[in-house]
């Protein structure tokens, strides 16, 4: 084989192995919409995974002590308890060793009455024993039982039991509008990043096409410059545009890459990973009731539910600080029987009743003030917190009136643009067949066609500042006006339908 065609077979299989791999590359290349990009975000952002796992937290909490207000079977056992002690018996006037040697165990079932933040226990307390006391020489073995039943009532003081119920409900909707909120200022900046990458990729397709036209302008004015027909500095004017316009294309096409990689880093994807976004800005007006979105906003946002909730806390700090050196009391009441007897079947021949109730009082004659300080101070962190709840509220309100005014002003501004878009198209046609026809320099040409990429960006732009605005808007309001449908985040939905159930 001679050098010739051994050179070609290299040549032919080398662009082989180039044709794979960038068709490879190519096969490779992952597109990307809005969702899965969204997808993406929630599986990998470090502070969604945080909500969510403070949401567990909270949620884990409550289910603590919901099961604690459930009846609690308790069995405490001792299976062998021994004392020796020497005590003086004052009555005798002489001293006397105990020897004790014992067997027992406790069962008890005891239940929390939320509603009064009572207490009712059922007990029972077996026992075996053998004792020897050295005053008469007397030694007792035998068995006693004693089965009752207690009840504890508070009174005069708030229900515990109850306040901490609450405070864990509404710590778990805390952390639930919480783990939403994250939720959504992700999708909008996942929205954000993803409709920059869109937009410069916009950019570039639109300076490929210039670098394009200003191809077919440079073999246009090249040709008439090789037949005599247009001076050679027209040509040079052409270089220097197709220049310009082959640098833009290049520049746009670095910019798109540190997009990407700028979005990757954000939403989790690796850095190796190519691809490509997908989506579709083609315009369709929305009509937006302002009316009907701040009404939404006031009701739903759930950063007024967290500045309520937070309102609701000092509420309660209040109740705490209430009772600080209060007139309390407590009431107690045990019924039951008690029986002994050597044998354990025969225990409760002979019973005895052993009733017992008691009434008492904690009464606070003087604190030197502290009931009286913290009472003000609880009294004016709610005033903050009603001041807090009332900014808020204006704040929704004013970003709402914001957001409308952005749609409004975007309309009319993606109006224009079509319209700009559409003179400048004509426009750069008019000419283009004017420079064919020698009758229009290629710097006037340029201007036109600077002119048409502006406009086909302007658009692209307004476009999608109306596209993210109209997100903002959902956001804002908790309306989405696309579909206009209530915009409860996923999360909420159950707690919604629990609250509509109690």
């Amino acid at each position: 084989m001679n050098r010739f065609g051994l050179t070609q077979i290299v040549k032919f299989y080398a662009f082989c192995i180039l044709f794979l791999f960038l068709s490879g590359k190519g096969i490779a290349q992952k597109i990307i919409t809005i969702d899965d990009a969204m997808n993406v975000a929630l599986k990998n952002s470090p502070e969604m995974i945080k909500s969510e796992l403070n949401m567990l937290v909270s949620q884990e909490n409550l289910k603590t002590r919901e099961a604690a207000t459930k009846s609690n079977f308790t069995l405490q056992v001792t299976p062998f308890y021994y004392n020796q002690n020497r005590t003086y018996d004052d009555f005798n006037a002489v001293w006397n060793t105990n020897e004790t040697k014992s067997s027992y165990g406790d069962f008890i079932i005891s239940q929390p009455i939320v509603k009064t933040d009572a207490k009712i226990s059922l007990r029972n307390h077996l026992e075996y024993q053998d004792a020897y006391s050295e005053f008469g020489n007397k030694s007792t073995k035998g068995f006693s039982n004693n089965l009752y039943l207690e009840i504890s009532q508070p009174i005069f003081t708030y229900n515990k039991i109850r306040m901490e119920l609450d405070r864990l409900k509404l710590a778990l909707e805390n952390s639930t509008y919480n783990y939403s909120i994250q939720r959504l200022f992700l999708e909008k900046q996942v929205t954000q990043f993803f409709y920059n990458v869109y937009q410069i990729k916009m950019a570039l397709q639109i300076a490929e096409e210039e670098y394009k036209n200003q191809q077919a302008s440079f073999e246009i004015i090249k040709s008439k410059v090789e037949g005599g027909l247009t001076a050679n500095a027209e040509l040079l004017q052409a270089q220097l545009n197709l220049s310009n316009s082959e640098s833009t294309f290049k520049n746009k096409q670095v910019e798109l890459e540190n997009a990407k990689d700028d979005f990757k880093q954000y939403i989790g994807l690796p850095l190796g990973e190519d691809f490509d976004v997908q989506t579709n800005i083609d315009f369709a007006y929305v009509k937006v009731d302002s009316a009907k979105a701040i009404q939404n906003g006031l009701e739903m946002r759930m950063e007024l539910k967290q500045q309520e909730i937070s309102l609701k806390n000092s509420q309660f700090d209040l109740t705490v600080a209430e009772s600080t050196n209060e007139f309390a009391g407590n009431v107690n009441l045990s019924v039951g029987v008690i029986g002994d007897n050597q044998n354990l079947m025969h225990v409760y021949e002979t019973p005895t009743r052993n009733p017992q109730f008691m009434v008492g009082f904690t009464i606070p004659i003087w604190d030197w003030g502290e009931r009286k300080s913290r009472i003000r101070a609880s009294k004016a962190m709610i005033q903050i917190q009603e001041i807090d709840l009332q900014n808020e509220k204006y704040s929704v309100e004013i970003a709402i009136r914001k957001s409308y005014r952005s749609l409004q002003n975007l309309n009319m501004q993606i109006e224009i643009a079509k319209q700009n878009e559409k003179n400048a198209q004509l426009t750069y046609e008019i000419n283009l067949e004017k420079y064919k026809n020698s009758d229009l320099t290629s710097m006037d040409l340029g201007r036109y066609q600077n002119q048409l990429s502006t406009a086909k960006m302007n658009l692209a732009n307004a476009l999608i500042s109306y596209k993210i605005e109209l997100l903002n808007m959902k956001i804002q309001s908790l309306w989405d006006f696309e579909k206009n449908i209530n915009f409860v985040p996923e999360v909420l939905q159950d707690n919604l339908k629990d609250d509509g159930k109690e």
